[in-house]
């Protein structure tokens, strides 16, 4: 697999480039999340979303613990490279953590104040067992 591309992405001083995840068959936007160059790499590999976590400062498997992962469809960089689009098809229900189907789930309403959007699908403190 030729992946020397890698080395041409602007990533910030952490080493990171965010990553927007978008569903491959409809188009939501489900989440965005952080890759370094092994996370990237590994994502290449296995096809399936991995990002770099940097609350706990190392590769995040996406769906390791909730089994809501992602199969990987395509990549696409932007113009600067300094951000990668991961087109995705989500198994299991919902992308985000708080056990919705997509991380923004705040809308802004006309009057600017703030609506919360889409059902919960799981209940995070049962998957979650921390």
């Amino acid at each position: 697999m030729k992946t020397d591309w890698i080395d041409t992405l602007k990533l910030d001083d952490k080493g990171l480039i965010p990553a927007v995840v978008q569903d491959a068959k409809d188009g939501t936007v489900l989440m965005v999340a952080y890759m370094n160059k092994e996370s990237l790499a590994y994502t290449l590999k296995t096809k399936r979303a991995t990002f770099f976590s940097r609350s706990r400062n190392k590769l995040w498997k996406k769906g390791e613990e909730s089994g809501h992962f992602q199969k990987v469809k395509s990549l696409s960089l932007d113009c600067d490279k300094d951000c990668i689009l991961v087109k995705v098809i989500q198994v299991g229900d919902a992308a985000c953590h708080t056990g919705r189907r997509s991380c923004f789930f705040h809308h802004v309403k006309k009057d600017g104040s703030l609506e919360i959007k889409g059902k919960i699908l799981f209940d995070p403190d049962k998957v979650y067992k921390k």
